[in-house]
This record gives C-alpha cells, sequence and structure tokens, in this order.
C-alpha cells in the first residue's frame, strides 16, 4: 500500500501534465514535439533549410560604411573638443570648463563646476507683488500715475480691481495699510535673502519669509529657485574684492515693471510714495559673486544665504545642495521632509558609493546579514500559516484596497485630464473638490427645504442670478450689502447688485458698461483677510473651460 502523500503528490503530477498537455498542444502525444531526424521538427540543417550567401552586395557597402564612420570620427577628434562629451553644462547650455563655447558663448576655462546661484526673480516674486501691490502702496500709486486709465490699468495688474486677466486678488501674506507696515515688513523680508547673518530666519516657521520659504511646497518645487551656472569651486567665498551688487528690478515684460520705473521716478513729498520709493532703492540690492568667478551677469551671481553647495562626490565637477549648519536648527522637521522628498542626501550619498565599499559594508554587517536571513525565513513560514487561516480576509482586502484605488486614481486622472495649462494639480484639485461639496451640499439642502433655484450663466456672468455662496477655492464670500472691504459696489450702482441681491452673500460681475476694468466671470468678495475677492464657479460646473488651454 502506497502512503497516502505519495498518491497525493502523484496525482499532483498527473494534473499538471495534463494541464500543460492541453494548453501546449491539445491531446497530442509528446514524443510529436521532438526534434527528431527526417520529421517536420528536423533540424539536423539549422533551422532555416535553404541557406545561401545572400548578403554579398551588402558586403562592400558595410565595408564603406565603416570607413566612412572612422573618418568621421577622425575628423570630429581633429576639430571638436572630445572635453564636451562630459563636461557639465550651464543654463544656457555652455560647458563648464571650456573655453570656446557656442555662439560665441562665455569663456568658462576657469569655472569647471556646475553650481547653483538664486533666482533673484523667483524668489522675490511674492514680495513684489506685497511692495507693489499692497494698500499703501495702492495710495502711492493713486497720486503717482497720471491718468485714470493708467489707474485703471495698475488696479487691474495687481489684481486689486475684479478683471479679465484675474482670478482673484494676489495672496502675498498680509496686506501693508501704512508707510510704516512697508518699511518694517519688505525691509525685514529682503534682509533675510539679503543678509547672510540672517540665512536661519529666511527658513524659519516664524521668519519673515517663513509663510513661504519654510514650507514643504517650496522645498518640492526648489530647483525653480535656483541659475544653474559654471563656477571654479561649487561655494567660493563672496568676500571683498571684487564683489559687485545687483539692484533688482522687474523684467520688462512684467506688468509690474513699468508701476515700478513710475515709483523710482516720482518726485512727489507724500510719506507712501516715499516710504515706498526708499524700499524699492535700498531694500532689493544684493550683493554678488566677482566677475573672476562668475562670469555672467551680477543677476545670475547672488548667492542665497543659507544653502550649502557641495561636490556629489570628492573632486567631481557636479555640485548638489545641502542646508548649512545653522539654520538645521530653524528648519526642524521642515528640513527633514524636504531631504526626504527632494532625495539630496540619498543622491550625494548614493554617488559617493563605490562596489569595494558596498563589500566592506556587507563583511562588517556579515552577522546582522545571517540573523535578518533567518528571520525572514522564520516569518516567511508563519505568514503561510496565517495565510492559510485568514486567506478569505486577504482576499476581500485585497478587493476594497483594488476598489479604492480604482476611485482615487480615477479621480486624479479626472482632475488631470480637466487641469488647465499653467495650472498646479493640486489647486486644479482643491477647485474639483470644493465645486463638487458645494454641488452636493446644495442638492441636499434644496431636498429638505424644497427649494430650487436656476444656476444659468452666459457670456462673463453679468445675468447670473444663481445662489453660489463660495469662490472657486472654497472661500466664504461676504454679503454685498454689509461688506466694508470694496465699499463701491453696492446695489446704487450695479444692477446685479439689486436689494434681492445684496442681503446675500451669492456670487455675481457687477460692473458698468464703462467701466475700464470687468470680470470675466462671477466672483465674490471674500471672507479671507489675504484675498480680496475671487472668482467663483455656477454651482454644478465641476471644472470651467480653460481659457489657455
Amino acid at each position: 500500500t502506497r502512503p497516502a502523500s505519495t498518491v497525493f503528490w502523484r496525482r499532483v503530477a498527473r494534473t499538471c501534465r495534463a494541464a500543460m498537455g492541453s494548453v501546449i498542444g491539445g491531446d497530442k502525444d509528446e514524443s510529436d514535439n521532438k526534434f527528431q531526424q527526417g520529421s517536420e521538427n528536423d533540424l539536423s540543417n539549422g533551422p532555416a533549410q535553404n541557406r545561401g550567401c545572400t548578403d554579398v552586395f551588402c558586403i562592400p557597402i558595410f565595408i564603406v560604411a565603416q570607413v566612412v564612420f572612422i573618418v568621421v570620427t577622425i575628423i570630429g577628434l581633429s576639430d571638436g573638443n572630445q572635453e564636451k562629451l562630459y563636461r557639465p553644462r550651464d543654463y544656457q547650455g555652455g560647458y563648464c570648463g571650456v573655453e570656446k563655447n557656442w555662439n560665441n558663448g562665455t569663456n568658462l576655462m576657469g569655472q569647471p563646476k556646475v553650481s547653483y546661484t538664486m533666482n533673484v526673480s523667483s524668489f522675490v516674486d511674492v514680495v513684489v507683488k506685497q511692495t507693489i501691490c499692497s494698500s499703501s502702496a495702492s495710495d502711492a500709486m493713486m497720486m503717482i500715475l497720471p491718468s485714470q486709465a493708467a489707474k485703471d490699468e495698475y488696479l487691474c495688474d495687481c489684481c486689486r480691481s475684479p478683471c479679465a486677466r484675474c482670478n482673484g486678488a494676489y495672496e502675498f501674506g498680509g496686506d501693508l495699510s501704512s508707510p510704516a507696515d512697508i518699511t518694517r515688513t519688505i525691509t525685514a523680508r529682503m534682509q533675510e535673502l539679503t543678509d547672510p547673518q540672517k540665512a536661519q530666519q529666511l527658513f524659519s516657521p516664524g521668519g519673515a519669509n517663513g509663510a513661504q520659504f519654510s514650507t514643504e511646497r517650496f522645498w518640492s518645487e526648489v530647483t525653480k529657485y535656483f541659475n544653474t551656472v559654471c563656477l571654479p569651486e561649487c561655494q567660493p567665498a563672496l568676500g571683498d574684492s571684487g564683489s559687485r551688487s545687483y539692484t533688482y528690478v522687474p523684467p520688462q515684460d512684467s506688468v509690474f515693471y513699468k508701476h515700478w520705473e513710475a515709483v523710482l521716478d516720482a518726485t512727489s513729498g507724500n510719506s507712501d510714495v516715499v516710504a515706498l520709493k526708499d524700499v524699492l532703492t535700498s531694500a532689493f540690492t544684493f550683493s554678488a559673486l566677482p566677475t573672476t568667478v562668475c562670469p555672467y551677469h551680477p543677476s545670475l551671481c547672488v548667492p542665497l544665504p543659507g544653502i550649502d553647495v557641495k561636490e556629489t562626490t570628492a573632486g567631481s565637477d557636479y555640485c548638489t545642495f545641502a542646508i548649512a549648519a545653522d539654520v538645521i536648527g530653524a528648519l526642524g522637521d521642515v528640513a527633514a521632509k524636504a531631504f526626504e522628498s527632494l532625495g539630496f542626501e540619498a543622491f550625494s550619498g548614493a554617488a559617493t558609493e563605490s562596489f569595494g565599499e558596498w563589500l566592506g559594508d556587507f563583511q562588517a554587517a556579515l552577522d546582522t546579514f545571517i540573523v535578518v536571513a533567518i528571520l525572514s525565513f522564520v516569518l516567511g513560514v508563519v505568514f503561510l500559516v496565517l495565510l492559510r487561516f485568514f486567506i478569505g480576509v486577504c482576499v476581500w482586502l485585497a478587493v476594497a484596497a483594488t476598489v479604492v484605488m480604482f476611485f482615487f486614481f480615477g479621480f486624479f486622472l479626472f482632475v488631470k485630464s480637466n487641469q488647465c495649462s499653467g495650472a498646479g494639480i493640486l489647486d486644479t484639485g482643491h477647485q474639483v473638490s470644493v465645486a463638487v461639496i458645494v454641488a452636493g451640499k446644495t442638492a441636499v439642502s434644496d431636498a429638505v427645504s424644497g427649494e430650487s433655484g436656476s444656476e444659468a450663466i452666459s457670456g462673463d456672468g453679468a445675468d447670473y442670478r444663481g445662489r453660489q455662496q463660495y469662490s472657486r477655492f472654497g472661500k466664504k464670500c461676504l454679503v454685498w450689502e454689509t461688506q466694508d472691504r470694496m465699499p463701491e459696489y453696492e446695489a446704487a450702482n450695479y444692477t446685479a447688485l439689486s436689494p434681492a441681491n445684496t442681503t446675500k452673500n451669492f456670487c455675481r460681475n457687477p460692473y458698468l458698461e464703462d467701466d475700464p476694468n470687468k470680470a470675466k466671470t462671477i466672483w465674490c468678495i471674500t471672507s479671507d483677510p489675504d484675498v480680496m475677492w475671487e472668482e467663483c464657479l455656477p454651482i454644478g460646473v465641476i471644472q470651467p473651460e480653460c481659457l489657455h488651454g
């Protein structure tokens, strides 16, 4: 009598053979699949029965191609610069450590390392908006600008008045309502960017720029805040010899350029104007590396306080970021999250390793490796035993996780498919979420109360009489009749704000035909102290039409 286990395994083997036979060749006998001489599977002469020299005419073509390749290689070696095959490149494509660059580019013979300097425009973008577009600056601009058309253009450029180019008021960390506020706040923010002694405050949540530079979002997109340039070393000392200064002015294609220049040219003795002009001329001046070290325009040679730049590996021409030691304490958990998300430490560490170091580390940790291997085997056996009893639970958890993933990735793809050009995925997701929640809340409320209303809208929304009470990013709207943030918008001035509407906080698009600034859709005055107004979406509209694709 055969043991029961033997019978069982033989049955399993027969079942597997039968299954494999049905999959591969049905019920054909295994002998039909053998490679036998004289059969249809005869491979005595190789896989091709009729073999002959069919490539005679290709041989000279191949020889000519090889000769041409050798000639081109020789010409390239004699006329080209082999260093360009491995040299790092700067932001404009110039090769570091090479004298002659393409298109008569900069001579970078003495600058072999690719390093990073501050992208001044990106760093000061929010500060510029706060400086030029605050309430105190607005009062100054109303005195400086020569015509009502210029004033209306300024209000639109700063999004202080609803107009077609704006989706809402700028968020720049708080309004500045007096000359003293401008002097104190802007000077403090710019000192953290220009004074190395205040570097630790720049990235501290309690610093003047904490709301901008101590966030995980800043670190996740940190590369846009730096220029890639060629330098003699990763982080040359600023020093005094030959150092340059650079005073920031918005680029000429910026909407703020003409307003900035208007302030600098102003001769008024008004306190708002004087304070604003003093800040522009003194607070936005940076120290730049000398030309012998950084052979670019001074705006591209400004080092950032608090950031160390070091070689990825000893002697490498490539540099990477590191947080200065005196800033680590100020960053706390934010620094840890930044390093984890961006992988600066991991990237640098991996680049310095070699096979020898790996082998040495393995030998040093051999006992740990053995223990881990044994524990892994034991845990694997325990897992298989437990799986025998909890297989049902595991299957249902897997099914549930799959369903959740379908919903999650479905929502992500829906948001991504409706993402407008220039809009971030998080902002788009936030907007879609607000629209869905408001629509659901309104549907439930209408079902309970029995009320209903039309959300019809056409054109720029001047005819909209719906009941939307939240901006597109979920900010609560203020009642038109009682709000005092934009007192010019009252029922006596605008048809869209009839008495029936002003007692509510519904979104509208009030304007007169001769108004120079008109919003492109409905909007409302928000309760957010940092955002005066913002556009709205009619209830039920999950994603509006993208203006720029």
